[in-house]
């Protein structure tokens, strides 16, 4: 399992009041926590497709998604591991837009969020809506690097960093439930900080 250097504790002092309980505030750092080795995928053969419980399931490759309108998520992300990080900053796409042009169907209810390499995390479709979830390639101003995720991952900033997959290729719309990697290992279906 990758761990970067700054993935312990620092010094106590006086709690931040904008952490969750026992998380500590990273600075600088951005930790790299993932539970499988680090794929390179090209831009030239990325895509991503909303499928399942949709009228219309789409693909989308590198150009056609980044050619949709943007939209930037500014503001706090928190990791299960403990870990908050402040002040960052994501450019991509609203998962909004994606799901309007794919057309959910009334019986949607859960989404099943995949990776290019197999991971999987579930959501209620609610979480993904309503400007709370974004596929973003950009993080404060330059290209997700790969150990983060690059060249697209799926942020839902209000939750615990595990329900933003890493190289997301997609989403299948669901009308139950169906546990993702972590959630089927025992971590708790809602991630809530």
């Amino acid at each position: 399992m990758p761990i970067t250097r700054g993935f312990t504790r620092r010094g106590a002092s006086e709690p931040d009041p904008r952490l969750p309980p026992r998380q500590y505030d990273t600075g600088a750092t951005w930790p790299v926590l993932h539970t499988e080795a680090t794929p390179r995928i090209q831009t030239n053969t990325w895509t991503f497709t909303i499928d399942g419980l949709v009228a219309t399931p789409t693909t989308w490759n590198w150009s056609e998604i980044r050619a949709l309108p943007g939209s930037r998520y500014q503001g706090a992300i928190h990791c299960v591991t403990t870990w908050s990080k402040f002040g960052m900053t994501f450019d991509g796409v609203s998962v909004d837009t994606l799901l309007e042009l794919a057309g959910p169907l009334d019986n949607a209810a859960f989404v099943l969020a995949r990776s290019h390499t197999g991971y999987t995390t579930n959501l209620p479709i609610e979480d993904v809506t309503d400007g709370k979830a974004w596929v973003v390639w950009k993080v404060n101003g330059a290209p997700l690097e790969e150990i983060h995720g690059g060249p697209a991952r799926l942020l839902v900033p209000h939750l615990y960093f595990w329900k933003s997959a890493k190289w997301v290729s997609g989403l299948t719309l669901l009308a139950e439930d169906q546990s993702g990697f972590w959630e089927r290992n025992g971590y708790h279906d809602r991630g809530d900080p």
